[in-house]
């Protein structure tokens, strides 16, 4: 008996099991475990499945067609997130006893939402759905276009899109720096579901897609190899970079009174046995300091005075701005950077802000409930009202990414940027320690790396705990501290490659592959009809 033949007789609910769990398994595809051959037997699962929900349901029409697959993808989407992302309930462990009833809410009530769109993508595929070879395409393009939503609407949460399935190896994510995160996406989705057609009826036509998918998957990954054997990256003269990891639990840093400790723990490791003889720049994680920084003369003075002549800190630093009128400052989540003789030199604020964890959407509402952000400033946090570059004394021009920021692809760059005004390097400071030994902060740097292969620049990356790395332009690790480990790394800045044809034309290029693939969809439609 055939597999399809097996899901033909297999009851509802065993169908609905076995659609949660090929989501749960694909969660492998990402990093940590970053199996993505995985996904070439849950894909295909998928698509059985749509199948048979399907055609159960094609006799009472096409809105009923759309709510059993929409069933389907949201059961597999809740398998992939909830598999992908528990680890978020970790951070709700930081002060257990004010955030801990929330766990249950974050774990199940996240993926839950997220799943929503993998439902929509495979109810729109069911619109066009069709038991030959093209379903497979029909398929690629809905889920690609559902995950562009996911990445936008409500604030937008992109967090392991199907495309980071591809991303892991090296050679396949060159590709970002043409089609970026969403047409790898589609790539990975329309390549690794192609061994669904083994299953449809004998003919030669059954082949033809994981032929043609194996050969798409060999030319990226032949181009991505070729591109790392051949691109030269050199490294800006006189920068030498040190990064400061201090593996600080999360309940300390907020610790008003623990400031000297926490200060002497930051000065000792940043110094080390030899000093920080030889280094231009000392860089500090996100949000780094229990207190605010320009209320805290001492400890200006004190980080002034560890700097050479000429240094520079960079670090994160919640910036205060006192607004005319309002009784309690705006805060900022910033970096900032601080000259040898105490001077601020450089700042940047935030953009882009956690829902929940900087700031709570229909504030006054919750906190009547007794609901507050994970950060311990009362009102949460301000936004920036856009992203700025970073120009820092003996840097090329820096894009400061603050936490997640990092996880948007089409919010990297400034808007406006003329050509000669390019940066030259890729900022991300973080936080990760909310998050423990888990899979989310190997998840994180994965994503970080993938916006320096997109746009074809270097990456400096300093957390609290891990994992921090200097990252060239062709997203290869020069320096890096793991997760959990407690020191510095030295290293020298890279320098950027020209422009990439991602970082010119943003999600445009895989805009114009949708609408490729689109074509194709109707051209074989049409040949189907006629013949």
């Amino acid at each position: 008996m055939t597999l399809p033949d097996r899901l033909r007789l297999a009851p509802r609910r065993l169908r609905a099991l076995g659609s949660f769990l090929a989501g749960a398994l694909s969660a492998l595809a990402m990093a940590p475990v970053d199996a993505w051959p995985i996904m070439a037997l849950t894909l295909p699962a998928l698509v059985l499945l749509l199948d048979r929900a399907i055609e159960d349901a094609a006799p009472s029409g096409r809105w009923r067609r759309m709510r059993a697959a929409f069933g389907t993808g949201w059961l597999f989407g809740m398998g992939y997130f909830l598999a992908g992302l528990w680890w978020i309930g970790s951070a709700f462990l930081v002060q257990a006893d004010t955030f801990a009833w929330l766990i249950p809410f974050a774990v199940l009530l996240l993926p839950a939402g997220l799943a929503l769109y993998v439902g929509m993508g495979c109810a729109l595929a069911a619109l066009f759905w069709s038991r030959t070879a093209e379903r497979i395409l029909v398929l690629a393009i809905a889920l690609t276009a559902t995950e562009w939503l996911r990445g936008t609407l409500l604030t937008g949460f992109p967090w392991n899109n199907f495309g980071y399935a591809l991303a892991s190896d090296l050679a396949f994510a060159q590709s970002g720096a043409v089609v970026g995160i969403f047409g790898l996406c589609f790539v990975a989705l329309a390549a690794l579901a192609a061994p669904a057609t083994l299953f449809d009826a004998p003919g030669r036509g059954r082949y033809l897609p994981v032929v043609l998918a194996g050969l798409t998957l060999a030319a990226m990954w032949g181009a991505g190899a070729w591109r790392l054997a051949t691109s030269e990256v050199g490294h800006v003269p006189g920068v030498m970079l040190r990064i400061m990891q201090p593996d600080l639990p999360q309940d300390q840093k907020f610790r008003y009174d623990a400031r000297d400790q926490v200060m002497d723990l930051y000065v000792s490791l940043s110094e080390g046995k030899d000093g920080l003889k030889g280094i231009t720049h000392l860089f500090w994680p996100e949000s780094a300091f229990p207190f605010f920084l320009e209320r805290e003369p001492g400890a200006i003075s004190r980080i002034a005075a560890m700097l050479p002549p000429g240094a520079t800190l960079i670090t994160g630093a919640v910036r205060l701005e006192q607004v005319p009128g309002q009784t309690r400052p705006k805060a900022y989540n910033s970096i900032r950077a601080l000259g040898d003789e105490g001077a601020f030199l450089a700042v940047a604020d935030k953009v882009h802000l956690v829902p929940f964890g900087e700031y709570l959407p229909f504030q006054e509402t919750l906190e009547s409930l007794g609901i507050q952000q994970l950060t311990q400033y009362r009102g949460g946090f301000s936004a920036a009202d856009k992203r700025t570059l970073m120009r820092i004394p003996g840097l090329p021009t820096a894009v400061p990414l603050i936490c997640y920021e990092a996880i948007f692809p089409s919010e990297i760059m400034p808007a406006g940027l003329s050509p000669d005004q390019r940066p030259g390097v890729l900022l991300n400071l973080s936080n990760d320690v909310w998050f423990g030994m888990t899979p989310g902060p190997y998840q994180h740097f994965e994503q970080a790396r993938m916006r320096a292969i997109e746009q074809g620049l270097p990456l400096i990356r300093g957390t609290n705990d891990g994992i921090s790395a200097i990252v060239d332009p062709l997203g290869r690790i020069e320096e890096m501290l793991p997760l959990g480990a407690r020191g510095t790394l030295d290293g020298k800045l890279p320098t950027a490659l020209p422009p990439t044809l991602y970082s010119m034309f943003g999600n445009s290029i895989p805009c114009v592959l949708l609408a490729a693939a689109i074509l194709v969809v109707f051209m074989l439609r049409c040949r189907t009809i006629h013949a």
